[in-house]
């Protein structure tokens, strides 16, 4: 009962330490996944089944109206909404367990591993995430699969610059080296030295890695290499309504509104974890 009163005391407190736009973004983001999350079962509609007219205007039975097949739009932007910020966070989550592990992997070790795997990223960033993307799709039969290990990879290489950055500040501090000298394995450091030491700007950066992974699932779907028929995300109905401007404006203004809303998070966090530091005292 304790600790439920001192985390009930501490959420209040990281809330009243919020300015007015990050505490409407945090609102707005929760609505949004909750409307994501338990709206699907409440609509009285198959989202792939037609139930109307094509292109119907809004009214109480549609609330968003229909789309280019006559489904209603709301479930289907609950449904696909759910699905794009699903996988988006799976591919996030992967890629951050790439990065970071081979990040700090790179700072601890040094010497050749280093080098390999920083030339190795080097070589995937030379080329446009997108335009990479589109050749392996292009290559292997689309799947939602392929999609969270493509879009991974392509974060991972992100990550990896930040975290060996970071972890190369670390590894140089006294209680590491005295950590080395007691023996202690390479997971150990870095679960336990490296990543609380680098988890505020780990955290910032996993937000925009998130951003960016919805934004580029709903391109790939948009340029119909992303999720597939019947199943549909946010950029495949940009898609698929793209003839009526009012209807495709639907989806798109929800991959918008959501970005938005964690890029404005991100900030918060940034500023916050760099007030931090300015006011930690010098060693």
């Amino acid at each position: 009962m304790r600790s439920l009163r001192n985390t009930s005391k501490q959420v209040r407190l990281l809330w009243r330490s919020m300015s007015g736009f990050t505490r409407i973004s945090v609102s707005v983001l929760f609505l949004i996944l909750l409307i994501l999350l338990v709206g699907p079962s409440f609509s009285p509609y198959n989202y792939s089944a037609p139930i109307g007219d094509v292109w119907e205007g809004i009214s109480w039975q549609h609330p968003l109206g229909t789309d280019v097949l006559g489904r209603d739009m709301l479930t289907r932007i609950m449904k696909g909404g759910r699905l794009t910020v699903a996988l988006a966070f799976l591919a996030t989550s992967l890629g951050f367990l790439l990065g970071t592990f081979f990040g700090f992997l790179s700072a601890l070790v040094g010497r050749w591993v280093d080098v390999l795997l920083s030339r190795i990223v080097e070589i995937i960033m030379a080329f446009p995430s997108l335009i990479l993307a589109l050749i392996v799709l292009a290559l292997l039969d689309v799947s939602k699969g392929i999609l969270v290990v493509i879009i991974a990879v392509l974060d991972s290489t992100r990550v990896y610059r930040l975290s060996r950055s970071l972890a190369q500040d670390i590894v140089v501090m006294p209680y590491v080296e005295t950590a080395r000298l007691r023996g202690e394995k390479l997971g150990w450091l870095m679960r336990r030295e490296v990543l609380p030491n680098v988890l505020p700007p780990m955290l910032a950066e996993f937000g925009l890695r998130f951003g960016f992974a919805i934004l580029f699932l709903s391109a790939l779907s948009f340029l119909g290499l992303g999720i597939q028929p019947p199943e549909a995300d946010w950029g495949s109905m940009v898609k698929e309504n793209a003839l009526s401007l009012p209807v495709a404006l639907v989806p798109a203004a929800a991959i918008a509104l959501t970005t938005i809303c964690v890029n404005i998070i991100v900030d918060w966090l940034l500023a916050r974890a760099a007030r931090v530091r300015s006011a930690a005292p010098e060693v």
